[in-house]
């Protein structure tokens, strides 16, 4: 009698930052498409764990912890040497994709152009995938608990980033959101969104006091709940970040904010995306005015698309 054929077995060996995990989910979306009976190990940073946990097929996250010396190569290493792989994809350019055993690798190079171009490359893919989010019913029950009871449209954002040189000032967070909720965007409401830790609540913790009235979800979310909630909102605003990145990805009208950092690279990809860039190095090279004409033209588009 015939053996019935094992799935194919893709290792997907992504970033250990939020926002780049979050663009590499284009691939992972191809080929969860083009790969119907694949099983899917992810290898992420701890940080970016959350942006898989609800992905389907995946039989696997290992969430690592980096170790003095790249010593978590090794661990990895350990951990999937013995799987026969049909497939590693390595978006980290990493030597651990030549050193296990695969039918097929496909390895991250150096190249220039958007994050999502670069990726996209790794598989020959063209045009890019775009990113995708994964969410539960739980997570868009919890949203609709958080955001959808009180009714009314929703503004996302995000005033927090990995390094202070990406925040935009605060002052000009709440003003933005007060000239929106007075014009295009008549009665809507905030919720501002950040990470967990001590650091991002003390990021958000000005633009909070500026809008007592606004939903504080700071710290309060998973990934994949963060995502339920972006889901719902009329306009994201907010710095160069993961978020930035998640709400994309979710499909919300999505306005990155830029500075020192290269939008050419890392501009949100989504069907509904704008950049505002500031006219120096500085985030508060930024206007308010520039920002508020770049989220007008925005949701003028998202609302004829």
């Amino acid at each position: 009698m015939a053996q019935p054929m094992r799935p194919r077995r893709v290792l997907f060996i992504t970033s250990s930052r939020i926002g780049d995990a979050v663009l590499s989910t284009g691939l992972l979306d191809h080929l969860l498409r083009t790969e119907p009976e694949a099983r899917f190990t992810i290898v992420c940073g701890l940080v970016a764990e959350g942006v898989f946990a609800r992905m389907p097929r995946c039989e696997r996250i290992i969430a690592m912890d980096k170790r003095r010396g790249g010593l978590h190569w090794l661990d990895l290493w350990r951990m999937t040497a013995t799987t026969g792989w049909d497939l590693v994809v390595d978006i980290r350019g990493s030597a651990l994709a030549w050193l296990l055993r695969t039918r097929r690798r496909a390895v991250m190079r150096p190249r220039t152009g958007h994050k999502t171009a670069q990726l996209a490359a790794i598989l020959d893919l063209d045009p890019p995938p775009l990113p995708v989010v994964w969410t539960a019913p739980a997570d868009r029950a919890r949203a609709q608990a958080l955001i959808g009871a009180a009714g009314g449209p929703v503004i996302a954002l995000a005033p927090t980033a990995n390094w202070a040189e990406k925040v935009w000032p605060a002052e000009r967070f709440a003003a933005l959101f007060e000239r929106l909720a007075a014009g295009p965007l008549a009665g809507a409401r905030a919720a501002v969104l950040g990470g967990p830790g001590e650091a991002e609540r003390a990021m958000a913790a000005p633009l909070l006091e500026r809008l007592p009235g606004a939903i504080d979800l700071v710290g309060r979310l998973s990934l994949a709940e963060a995502a339920a909630c972006l889901q719902r909102a009329v306009l994201f605003v907010g710095n160069d970040s993961g978020l930035m990145h998640l709400a994309a990805a979710a499909g919300a009208p999505t306005l990155g904010l830029f500075g020192p950092t290269p939008a050419d690279q890392y501009a949100p990809a989504g069907r509904r995306t704008a950049v505002a860039q500031a006219r120096g190095s500085r985030m508060a090279d930024l206007s308010v005015d520039a920002v508020l004409a770049a989220a007008e033209r925005l949701v003028t588009a998202a609302a004829v698309a």
